[in-house]
């Protein structure tokens, strides 16, 4: 009896001590993208009502699907903002522990399905899901708030996988209720992955991998007319998909420092850091500070993007070759090439993160776990135990390390960027730290050995001028040449927020005085850049920060023609009423009538799937401020 439930009380224990490690990170606080994420659960208030929270869970922007069902999951937790980290992350390791048993039962299922020794298929299962869910590598992803999307999205692939291959288990005794079962799993478990984050739409091609890696005779196969119709099609649309993002030319993502010939050389460099990094523990790799990551501009420049690519080729053969007599290696392999075709291919995001790997790597450690519980053959079974609990030792201590890390947020985020000297995002951060602390002149020689080192980086040309402005330092030639450098320089999305930020701060602290003029002509140089203008979020800012100026300085009729500018280009109601509402806030109540005319203009042609409130709201909203400024007005 002990035997049978011995896996399972290890399961148990695993499940315990990683709780118990993650715990200790609870405390740290929300880094990076949870900022914008989740800043819109205190825009309009508390979410109190139904409405509130449609609004939040249906205007996502970190993906084309919006990611609702994972929005919504985050309601879980707060309904305001600000808010603490510590339930957010508390729930994440939840999701991770749940992930883990699902991942034990799926694959105790593929086992069983390969027909493996009865015997060993708990103990193998146990072996595997215990390394993925004690690798420190899933730090990042479990204890980052925001990654609940990526958590998710593999909860619900594993769901979608363990109903298949219950169903698949059911077809020579109950067929109808195993199809059933299967393609109720497929479906939903898309659905609610893909809604979850995109990549959760490879579920259907993962189950054929796995499908694949079956050796022939085991059990009944679905029918081929149901395989065409609930895992090739949904496959060959996806691979269509991907194949109709091929883009070849010189410059595809004008907000990207890197085209896609170069992003697909860089990536073979860095899915074979994804595996070293998963087959060698560390405490802590590179962190979220990735724009300093080295492109790929060729095969050979550098020469490890050559290496990787035989490397990645010679790994994708070998899993042919192996499959017959070890279906598990060829199993490992192709399913962990197949969940990285949309994060690491032909899409322009951001080069490298740890967290893709948080999907793919679910059946990596699949034939370590086989290999060492085969040892029993050969060695004493006491000794494949000690061995396996050193193992995981390890892992659990690297991770309880990395835990430590990440429980101090600030610390992490320092620890980061002295880690990454070729990151302007990292020195930025470097730099603020100091800055912040009133170490000026330790922060003005770190930006200037940055700026040296880092030439390109329009974000610390940025930097830069903010601090002369802070400290009130800053001249006309500092604006002047400023301007004529980030012009110059590829692009950067936190330039764009630093320039929203450094006119904000000139603004709310009444230096338009001082540096009003300057920093119109600073704008006016970015305007005419030739890498700037190409992207549309730059282009509808600077007539808003232009009114901003111009209002500040009292220069209210020209503030008015920026803000009708910006009204067209923004195209949305929820920034109309916040420019109407910063003009009337100067007693400019006729030009914000105007103004609100535009904004209904607008509302009356916006898609009611971009709102972020609901149309009874709006409708309040714009006939209240109408009254207000006829009253006003006299009118």
């Amino acid at each position: 009896m002990l035997k049978k439930i011995a896996p399972m009380l290890g399961l148990y224990a695993v499940l315990v001590c990683a709780y118990c490690i993650y715990s200790l990170g609870f405390k740290g606080g929300f880094i990076f993208d949870d900022y914008p994420n989740l800043k819109d659960l205190g825009v309009y208030g508390t979410i109190d009502s139904w409405d509130k929270a449609r609004a939040f869970i249906t205007n996502g922007f970190s993906g084309p699907t919006g990611r609702p069902i994972s929005l919504a999951t985050f309601l879980l937790n707060d309904n305001t903002w600000p808010s603490i980290a510590y339930s957010f992350k508390q729930t994440n390791t939840l999701i991770h522990l749940l992930n883990g048993i699902l991942l034990f039962w799926a694959t105790t299922l593929i086992l069983i399905s390969y027909k493996l020794e009865q015997q060993k298929i708990y103990w193998i299962a146990l072996v595997s899901t215990s390394i993925w869910l004690l690798h420190p590598y899933f730090v990042s992803t479990t204890l980052y708030v925001v990654q609940r999307m990526a958590q998710l999205a593999t909860l619900f692939s594993l769901i979608g996988i363990v109903g298949y291959l219950k169903g698949r288990l059911l077809l020579n005794t109950k067929p109808l209720l195993g199809y059933f079962i299967m393609t109720v799993s497929i479906g939903l478990g898309t659905i609610f992955a893909t809604y979850s984050k995109e990549n959760g739409a490879l579920l259907p091609l993962l189950i054929l991998i796995i499908e694949f890696c079956n050796p022939k005779n085991n059990l009944i196969k679905p029918m081929w007319q149901w395989r065409v119709i609930c895992l090739w099609l949904p496959s060959i649309a996806i691979g269509f998909y991907i194949f109709k993002h091929i883009n070849f030319s010189e410059n595809p993502w004008p907000n990207r420092t890197f085209n896609q010939i170069e992003r697909l050389y860089s990536e073979c460099r860095i899915v074979v850091e994804y595996l070293r990094d998963l087959f060698i523990p560390q405490v802590e790799g590179k962190g979220l500070y990735q724009d300093g990551y080295e492109k790929s501009t060729g095969l050979f420049a550098p020469i490890t993007t050559f290496f990787s690519l035989i490397f990645l080729v010679f790994l994708f053969l070998f899993s042919f070759v192996v499959k017959r007599k070890y279906p598990l290696i060829t199993l490992a392999i192709l399913f962990f090439f197949s969940a990285h075709l949309i994060e690491s291919t032909v899409f322009g995001l951001e080069l490298y993160f740890e967290h893709r790997n948080y999907l793919s790597a679910m059946f990596l450690f699949l034939p370590i776990a086989y290999f060492i519980v085969g040892l029993g053959k050969w060695v004493n079974n006491k000794i494949v135990i000690v061995a396996t609990i050193l193992l995981l030792s390890i892992f659990s201590f690297f991770t309880y390390q990395r835990v430590k890390l990440w429980s101090d947020t600030e610390y992490l985020e320092l620890f980061w960027a002295k880690n990454t000297p070729d990151s302007a995002r990292a020195q930025n951060a470097l730099v603020s730290y100091l800055f912040d602390r009133g170490l000026y002149e330790e922060s003005n020689n770190q930006l200037d050995r940055a700026i040296e080192k880092l030439p390109d980086s329009s974000l610390l040309v940025i930097r830069k001028l903010s601090q002369k402005v802070y400290l009130n330092q800053a001249t006309r030639e500092d604006f002047i040449n400023a301007g004529l450098k980030v012009s110059e320089q590829p692009f950067d999305a936190q330039t764009v927020m630093g320039t929203r930020v450094l006119v904000v701060f000139i603004v709310d602290n009444n230096f338009v005085h001082k540096y009003g003029e300057d920093t119109r002509e600073f704008l006016s140089i970015l305007s005419q850049s030739k890498t700037y203008n190409k992207i549309s979020v730059f282009n509808r800012l600077i007539p808003y920060l232009n009114a901003k100026l111009a209002l500040a300085m009292h220069q209210d009729y020209k503030a008015y023609e920026y803000y009708l500018d910006a009204l067209s280009r923004y195209n949305d109601v929820e920034a109309g009423l916040m420019m109407v509402a910063e003009m009337a806030s100067t007693g400019n109540f006729a030009m914000a009538l105007n103004m609100l005319k535009q904004v209904k203009v607008i509302y009356q042609h916006q898609s009611p799937k971009t709102l972020k409130r609901t149309n009874s709201e709006y409708d309040y909203e714009i006939e209240r401020l109408e009254k207000y400024f006829r009253t006003k007005l006299g009118k």
